[in-house]
């Protein structure tokens, strides 16, 4: 249920507030869900914690392939986009490894289990500090210029223009 209202409003929430805001916001929900479904007290708390980690794989399943699709040159992106891919199946793997590991380590093992994961949403957050916002959603909020400075950052100065170019081309059309 959460992954379903988490993916609903992406599209929406990401249009208004920018990719990266909701991104940093999912891995702030990432890490909530951990600690609240390491620690509740009832199974009530249980269950909205892990409702706010569903929304939060909600947003990212949406929002992560849009954000590479848009940051990154058309030559990588089915390479970055397939990374994603890559990356979402090692993290289950290691959670369940992880999992393994822990499972016969007394009767808080499941705790453990749940709070482990506040650590790789507190590593997305601080990598999400760093990364721009998407050039796409900048020129959308009439923000050329930065759009153009991420551009560059990207693919140089001329990518850049023809980059920028093609996404105004773009966004002319959906208006």
């Amino acid at each position: 249920v959460g992954c379903v209202l988490g993916a609903s409003a992406a599209g929406w929430s990401s249009d208004r507030f920018g990719r990266k805001r909701m991104l940093i916001a999912a891995a702030i929900l990432f890490a909530v869900s951990a600690v609240g479904a390491a620690l509740p007290r009832t199974v009530v708390e249980f269950i909205l914690a892990r409702l706010v980690g569903g929304v939060a794989i909600g947003v990212t399943s949406m929002l992560s392939p849009l954000y590479i699709a848009e940051v990154s040159p058309a030559d990588r992106r089915g390479r970055l986009v397939t990374l994603n891919q890559t990356a979402i199946i090692t993290g289950i793997l290691a959670a369940y490894v992880i999992a393994y590991f822990l499972a016969d380590t007394g009767p808080a093992n499941w705790r453990w289990m749940f709070g482990l994961a506040a650590i790789p949403a507190l590593g997305l957050w601080i990598a999400l500090l760093f990364v721009p916002e998407s050039p796409r959603w900048l020129v959308k909020q009439g923000r050329k210029d930065e759009a153009f400075a991420v551009l560059s950052r990207i693919g140089g100065r001329l990518h850049a223009g023809s980059e920028l170019k093609e996404i105004e081309e773009a966004a002319a059309a959906e208006v």
